[in-house]
């Protein structure tokens, strides 16, 4: 990501702080999960691990293949920028659809083409069928999601009738998470009724607006999005510019203290992302690759 971008995005969070209109912001309840609970999400994070690892399209991609090692890849692809890599495998009686994230903290936010760029954009009619024009999403992450919906919606119906299952999964960090969250309503809107889509985000910016949210919400009732301690993508685009996050936070506020937070992306809790890291800088940026119970995200985890 060029520089320039970075102080675009940087500039705008500050605008968020300084002049943004006042949100109407709700108390809600944070319940602490048990030791049983977050270990249930150590599948899931294992494969938004393994979407940034070479040997992904084969499974032997190492510790995050292996944690996984009874799954079976039925598609992969991308080429890891303009089209993001993404895998399906089934497993406990579940297809798996995982895109890959573009972030490391080092060298780049994400993509060129996506990560940056804040403008609001109508869903696709031919994909997200009978959704209204007021519903708006990130226009970058609409027209990366648009580049691999099709392949996937194929494939995921294939391999419902091979396995015989009705059960999804969307799962993946930063850009990816983004993917997954797009994904789950269009696979929600676009499979056989009677099919369960869930998703299982890390690290994941916001993606459009309130009504986007509140269709997440409606259609997608299984979906968590799980943010680690002081990470600050969760937080941009910021809310000024019209973005908000559906309900299913599940905040990691410290190592074994885990936290699920009920609402939209309107909370007070203390213990709540919105409020732990009210702007960028009193984000942690290096928060954002975990670890997520013990397993960090990205290419240095691979």
């Amino acid at each position: 990501m060029s520089s320039s971008k970075l102080l675009i995005l940087i500039a705008l969070s500050l605008l968020n702080q300084c002049f943004a209109v006042p949100f109407a912001l709700n108390r809600r309840t944070a319940t602490t999960l048990s030791a049983a609970q977050i270990s249930s999400f150590a599948p899931f994070t294992q494969f938004a691990r393994a979407a940034y690892c070479d040997g992904f399209q084969d499974w032997t991609c190492g510790a995050a293949c292996d944690a996984n090692g009874d799954f079976e890849v039925s598609l992969a692809g991308g080429d890891g920028s303009d089209i993001q890599n993404c895998y399906f495998s089934p497993s406990l009686n579940s297809i798996i659809v995982a895109h890959e994230g573009t972030y490391e903290p080092k060298s780049r936010y994400g993509s060129d083409l996506t990560d940056v760029e804040v403008l609001l954009g109508s869903l696709d009619s031919s994909l997200f069928p009978g959704i209204s024009s007021s519903v708006q999403v990130h226009d970058g992450f609409r027209d990366e999601h648009a580049k691999t919906a099709i392949a996937i919606l194929a494939e995921v119906k294939a391999l419902m009738t091979l396995k015989n299952t009705k059960n999804v999964v969307a799962v993946g960090h930063s850009l990816g998470g983004a993917l997954a969250e797009l994904d789950s309503l269009f696979l929600a809107l676009n499979l056989p009724s009677g099919s369960n889509v869930s998703a299982m985000t890390y690290g994941t910016p916001r993606v459009g607006n309130p009504a986007f949210a509140s269709l997440i919400d409606q259609h997608v009732p299984g979906f968590k999005r799980i943010n680690n301690e002081k990470d600050l993508i969760p937080i941009v685009p910021g809310r000024f510019l019209g973005y908000a996050h559906p309900a299913g936070e599940i905040h990691i506020v410290s190592p074994g203290n885990v936290v699920a937070c009920s609402g939209d992306d309107d909370a007070t809790d203390s213990q709540c992302t919105i409020d732990t890291v009210p702007n960028i800088f009193e984000g942690d940026i290096l928060n954002h690759l975990g670890p997520y119970a013990g397993i960090s995200i990205g290419t240095l985890a691979c």
